[in-house]
């Protein structure tokens, strides 16, 4: 499937995961990517990846770090530049942190605001020229089920969430009449980076019984109908669907990927 022949992409938070797998999917229905990510070990990997599929030479790897405003100025420029202009923008940069909210300093506080939520306006803002140069263009934000549902220790990721719907929603507004489309995803329950991680970051004293209602009801292990963490690839494939042309009435909303877990 080529749905997106031609298709100039930038994919933040690149190097593993989410971003990792939609660059790779992205790849395979024919779009140039330039894959952008803080750590360049995990770029290494993306592109042994798509070395591996043989789309190698429509990637370009990029160290950004969209916390630090020069960086991604420099970054977009660069891949504008790589690309001969932009299509889409997928924006799957971000961190998690958990702790109890009386126990959060406004230090750890500003720093995930800091990441997802202004790294995510940087991005889109600088962006966003090459964007309206052309007469259709998406951009698609990571926001999370946190966002619309209530999960325990991450009130601060769970508010730079919300912050990214609101802000997409005021793009797909404010730039529809140009052909803008402005999109979350909102996953849940999806094993990445981020997810394999969190257990390092829960506090200790964390009561676990609070998680249970965020678990899949969809099996993810279709021989023993078990439910577990979905794979990144479902989200990818939501993602490759929304900058095509197969999501051409589409903007301005959450799409969740969750397995269920809030039906």
């Amino acid at each position: 499937m080529n749905r997106l022949e031609d298709s100039r992409i930038l994919v933040t938070g690149a190097a593993s995961g989410l971003g990792q797998a939609t660059s790779l999917r992205l790849l395979d229905e024919g779009a140039s990517v330039v894959a952008a990510d803080v750590c360049p070990e995990g770029l290494e990997k993306t592109r042994a990846l798509a070395q591996e599929s043989g789309f190698d030479k429509r990637l370009t790897t990029l160290e950004m770090n969209i916390g630090d405003e020069p960086s991604v100025v420099d970054g977009v420029r660069s891949a504008v530049d790589t690309l001969g202009g932009l299509d889409a923008l997928v924006n799957a940069a971000g961190i998690l942190r958990a702790s109890h909210t009386h126990h959060t300093s406004v230090d750890l506080w500003n720093q995930i605001i800091g990441v997802n939520l202004t790294g995510t306006f940087l991005v889109v803002r600088e962006a966003l020229p090459a964007l309206l140069d052309n007469p259709r263009s998406t951009i698609v934000n990571f926001s999370s089920t946190s966002a619309s549902f209530a999960v325990p220790y991450v009130a601060a990721y769970a508010a730079s969430k919300g912050g990214i719907q609101s802000f997409t929603h005021s793009l797909a507004l404010e730039y529809g009449r140009e052909g803008l489309r402005a999109v979350c995803v909102a996953p849940g329950g999806i094993k990445s980076g981020i997810t394999d991680a969190t257990p390092g970051y829960v506090p200790s004293d964390a009561d676990w019984t609070l998680f249970a209602k965020l678990s899949p009801v969809l099996p993810t292990d279709p021989g023993s109908g078990v439910a577990g963490m979905g794979d990144p690839s479902a989200v990818a494939g939501v993602i490759a669907m929304l900058v095509s042309e197969d999501g051409a009435f589409v903007t301005g909303t959450e799409i969740r990927i969750d397995g269920g877990a809030h039906a």
